[in-house]
């Protein structure tokens, strides 16, 4: 039996309480998840960290966005394509395209855009993997295993929350559609370990993505205390997690992992 353990986006910006998109309980997450990985690193085949990567000037970043008088949007406003084409907002990017954008959003299905503090800027410190976390899989590395980085979110015209794709892809981008090669590496798994952050956002996004493939989800088991929630978006979650459990998703607690005999 092979396992691999998938580890959305724990990233200081998001885990550290210093971090600038940092998510309440992240730290402690991550924590937990170095002890499974110390503690069961035998058991682990392949670790998959995902690295959300973004530009200053990025769709879902202030800076990228101003009112009639100047003003960037404050974190956590939401910017509907109304509001783009009666010129509430202008886009730094071309309007007719930022429009096109965000009515795909709304009429898929994805989740409304938000303006975030800058987060997750390539190169920086907010960027790395949280020490406590990246620690424990240097140490699993050094039994002679390699883990893998998958890089999302660098095109600034959109949002990338899931680790398969944006959440609407790019046709002159190729680096936005769906990574057919990372669900093939999922295929060659008999359980992977699903962690990280935040559960409201990237890793249900992740969960989502996978949908198609009910024979992954199946395999799926879900650390529920390795992930923690923005606060007040929890709703938005709970149909994704609802569908993963009626697919066969399971949801566990580290603690039950580490009491398996190995």
């Amino acid at each position: 039996m092979k396992t691999l353990l998938f580890i959305v986006d724990m990233q200081n910006d998001f885990c550290s309480p210093r971090g600038s998109l940092y998510v309440p309980g992240a730290e402690k997450d991550a924590e937990r998840l170095g002890r499974l990985i110390d503690r069961k690193k035998e058991e682990i085949d392949k670790i998959i960290l995902t690295l959300d990567q973004h530009h200053v000037m990025d769709i879902a970043h202030p800076f990228y966005w101003r009112n009639a008088k100047g003003e960037n949007p404050k974190p956590f406003t939401t910017i509907s394509w109304w509001e783009v084409v009666s010129g509430e907002w202008i886009p730094f990017g071309d309007k007719a395209e930022v429009v096109e954008y965000l009515r795909q959003l709304k009429e898929t299905g994805e989740y409304q855009h938000v303006i975030w503090p800058e987060h997750c800027i390539k190169g920086s410190e907010g960027a790395a993997i949280i020490p406590v976390l990246f620690d424990a899989v240097i140490r699993w590395a050094r039994q002679g295993r390699y883990c893998g980085i998958v890089e999302k979110g660098l095109h600034p015209g959109t949002e990338f929350f899931g680790a398969f794709r944006a959440n609407v892809p790019i046709a002159s981008a190729p680096e936005t559609a769906f990574n057919v090669k990372l669900k093939e590496e999922f295929e060659q798994y008999d359980t992977i370990w699903l962690a990280g952050e935040a559960k409201t956002h990237c890793v249900a996004n992740t969960l989502k993505q996978l949908f198609d493939f009910p024979e992954i989800v199946r395999k799926l088991v879900i650390i529920e205390d390795c992930m923690s929630d923005i606060p007040g978006c929890e709703r938005l979650s709970v149909p994704i997690y609802g569908k993963a459990a009626r697919l066969g998703a399971r949801f566990v607690k580290s603690d039950s992992i580490l009491l398996d005999k190995d």
